[in-house]
């Protein structure tokens, strides 16, 4: 089937099988890249127009993964490019960041932190987060959650967990996190969904894994069904660590799993953080049929913040712009987020 007549079908409510998929993730011709591009977006936009907006809270970066995973550079001493020196947020850091967020009309916030803690770093931020403010709340300390510590985050009423699986190949998965289990990732996105809380998890895009491999990741999520969100993050290498040398992930190639996973699940949301696409190439994650962009920082907030695979991140007033001028709306709390100029768009892909 030719490209052209696959896109038509897709539009017409067709789901392509496996093999349709490689075929979609093997195009190279541009014109034919562009027509992934364009039915990705419409199939998005028929779904909403509206673009979900997430802050972040990053609790700690003291992790207890050892060997650490060969591309961090969020872990304390990791990287000079990250966060090297080793901080444990208080209490009242994070409120006075939640606030800020919830002051600023973003509607919703992701608490993250490092491994050794038993979720118990996601507890506290759960409670002060819904506690004190009506933010939408995400919690990622990815295997790092017990049981118990996952019903204390549920009874204080956060919305979303997550954790990302990163990849299904279980060989490059081993590698590059030699000091994490695959099966212990696999374990808490079944633990997250049997407890009937929304499951985000996700694809690290570029670590070395095959189309084969992106399918099989695509088609292994339809296992949790809870499954809510699926964050697509792009391969950033930091300097200092053991994969400094591996090739960033293109933005073509971004691009091209934002639009297949909206194929596959039209009425999922689809998350790209600013850092790992690139702030400045935010517009085409939307133009992929992404729906909400994550990493999103307000000129008042009041921590020190390095993107998580990558240093950069988007500010609230960049990302609205570049939202508004796709004819988009973007979620916010209020309307009073003032929209002011910025760089001009990178030029079109």
């Amino acid at each position: 089937m030719l490209i052209r007549n696959l896109m038509k079908n897709i539009l017409d409510g067709h789901r392509p099988d496996d093999e349709e998929t490689l075929r979609l993730f093997r195009i190279k011709n541009r014109d034919e890249f562009n027509e992934l591009m364009e039915t990705a977006f419409e199939v998005r936009r028929d779904q909403s127009r509206t673009v979900k907006l997430t802050s972040t809270v990053h609790l700690t970066n003291i992790c207890q993964v050892t060997p650490k995973c060969g591309y961090c550079g969020f872990a304390a001493g990791t990287s000079a490019e990250g966060y090297f020196h080793p901080f444990y947020k208080s209490e009242s850091e994070i409120l006075e960041a939640a606030k800020k967020i919830e002051e600023s009309g973003i509607p919703r916030v992701s608490c993250s932190g490092a491994h050794g803690y038993q979720g118990r770093q996601a507890v506290d931020a759960a409670r002060i987060v819904k506690e004190n403010t009506s933010l939408e709340l995400l919690v990622n300390v990815g295997a790092d959650l017990s049981r118990d510590s996952l019903s204390h985050i549920l009874g204080y009423g956060t919305d979303t967990v997550c954790c990302n699986l990163e990849t299904v190949n279980e060989v490059l998965f081993h590698a590059v996190k030699p000091g994490e289990r695959f099966e212990d990732r696999v374990r808490s996105c079944e633990m997250i969904s049997d407890q009937g809380v929304e499951l985000s998890s996700g694809l690290l895009v570029g670590l070395g894994e095959s189309y084969e491999n992106r399918v099989a990741h695509l088609k292994f999520l339809r296992r949790f069904k809870t499954l809510g969100e699926i964050p697509i993050m792009g391969f950033n290498p930091y300097r200092g660590t053991p994969m400094q040398d591996h090739p960033p992930c293109s933005l073509d190639e971004q691009m091209k799993t934002i639009a297949i996973t909206r194929i596959m699940y039209p009425e999922i949301r689809i998350t790209v953080p600013t850092p790992t696409i690139g702030p400045e190439n935010v517009k085409y994650s939307l133009l992929a049929g992404a729906d909400n962009v994550a990493t999103v920082i307000p000129d008042s907030y009041p921590l020190d913040i390095k993107g998580v695979g990558s240093p950069a991140f988007g500010t609230l007033n960049e990302v609205v712009r570049v939202i508004r001028e796709m004819d988009l709306t973007p979620e916010l709390r209020h309307l009073t987020v003032p929209v002011v100029s910025a760089k001009p768009l990178v030029p079109g892909v």
